[in-house]
Parts: C-alpha cells; structure tokens; sequence
C-alpha cells in the first residue's frame, strides 16, 4: 500500500497469483459451487495479490510464482526481449514482479526484472522516437502499463523538442514568476 490513491497500484495488486491454503478456513467464499464456504488445507487457489499477501504474512496460505515469470517467459525474454508480449501475460509486469520478489524471495524475479527492462526500454524509445504510425497499434499491443507511460513520454517530448527546434518559443515564463508576493506584516 505505498501508493493509496494510484490506480495503477490498485490494478497491480489485483493481479492474480497462485496460492496454497496451509490451514482450513471458513467463510472465505472462494468457489461459488461450494455451500460451505469452506477452504481445506493444500488446496490450490489463484487469488488477488493484496489477498495472497495478506495470508501469507498470516501464514495462512503460501504464495507461488505467478505463470507470468515461469521459465517460458524467462527464456523469451532471455532471446528477445523486446518481442515477447509482456501485456497479455501481466499488464503490470514490473510492480508485480517488485511486489512478488519481497514476498517470495526469488531472486532470480529481480534479475529477470531488470534484464526485461533494460532490452525493452531501449525499443519504446527507439520505436517512441521514430516509428511511423502504421506500426504503433501492434508495437503498443506488446507493452505493459509501465511500458505505454514511458512510450507516451518520449513521443511527447519528441513533439515538444520538433516544436522548439521548428522556431516554437524558446523561452516561457514559468508560472511562479506571475504571481504577487503577500507583505510579510499581514
């Protein structure tokens, strides 16, 4: 819950992963076959993140590895990253892979992380600066949500540079400077 009010945060902890019961639980109504209400221990559920989180520090359940960052995922990124369709596996790739790694401990999830970040990043800012709008929609539909923000970034300092080179304004006066001191006696 670092950032309350951020829907992107909200949406991430949404995300699904995989989780086993330790105990038995009642009232949780989990499946909507079952009367009962009841969840027998080893029994393997996928749930929210905050959820999972949330028993697991309970030791309540423990939490998996989300299918997101199984070896599969691992191997494409490992041959072309900036290829594989991160979006359609996870749309918050990144916070959850930040938010999974302090609660598994897999260390592996941090390197992954970051080797996915670093080749993929180089490609939206190369395609952001340069891509003609023909190969945008399927360009885009490959990204996560982290990924799109910073592709609208770059495209919109890309038009803000071309802006100020073609002749735009070359100085603007910042919004601070318009505005009237109070005396300090009142």
């Amino acid at each position: 819950m670092a950032q309350y009010y951020d829907i992107d945060d909200i949406l991430a902890d949404e995300e699904l992963v995989p989780a086993v019961f330790l105990e038995a639980i009642n009232g949780v109504g989990l499946f909507e076959s079952n009367d009962t209400n009841r969840v027998e221990p080893r029994s393997k559920v996928e749930l929210p993140f905050w959820l999972a989180r949330e028993l697991h520090l309970r030791q309540a359940a423990s939490v998996s590895i989300p299918p997101c960052f199984n070896k599969k995922t691992r191997e494409e990124i490992g041959a072309d990253g900036a290829h594989v369709d991160l979006r359609t596996r996870c749309s918050y790739f990144y916070e959850l892979g930040c938010k999974i790694v302090q609660l598994i401990g897999d260390k592996t999830i941090g390197s992954l992380l970051l080797v996915a970040f670093q080749t993929r990043y180089k490609e939206v800012l190369i395609k952001a600066h340069t891509a003609a709008s023909a190969l945008t929609p399927k360009f885009l539909s490959l990204l996560t949500k982290e990924e799109t923000k910073l592709y609208d970034a770059a495209k919109s300092s890309t038009a803000a540079f071309k802006t100020w080179r073609m002749g735009g304004p070359r100085f603007q006066k910042a919004s601070v400077l318009g505005r009237k001191r109070k005396p300090i006696g009142e």
